[in-house]
């Protein structure tokens, strides 16, 4: 992507990982390596070509039956866009407050050990 000054290529990078994001926490959750499948995945530019989490195999994603329908994808990111667009801007956030925990009870003598 061209982009005419520094800010707008930190922007565009900043979108890049972000859209990296879901694609390394499904194969995550899928038991294999993100980065190697994101590495993968930048390697080839071909539109439809991608990873399937459900069989652990690269290609046409289209043809697999696995591409999400543009509309729930582009909502998705105007979303994400939104909530990253306001906490930027917001200059106060309300949280809930930790709660302090009580300390584990010590062991007893012997701990169960006694011989």
């Amino acid at each position: 992507v061209q982009t005419d000054n520094a800010d707008q290529r930190t922007g565009v990078d900043i979108v890049r990982r972000a859209i990296e994001t879901p694609v390394r926490q499904i194969a995550e959750n899928a038991g294999a390596e993100g980065s190697i499948i994101v590495g993968k995945l930048r390697e080839k530019s071909e539109f439809g070509w991608g990873w399937n989490a459900q069989t652990n195999e690269f290609g046409d994603l289209f043809g697999q039956g696995v591409i999400d329908p543009a509309k729930v994808v582009r909502t998705a990111l105007q979303d994400a866009a939104s909530v990253a667009g306001l906490l930027v801007t917001t200059e106060a956030m309300v949280a809930e407050k930790p709660k302090k925990e009580a300390a584990a009870p010590a062991m007893p003598a012997g701990a169960g050990m006694d011989f």
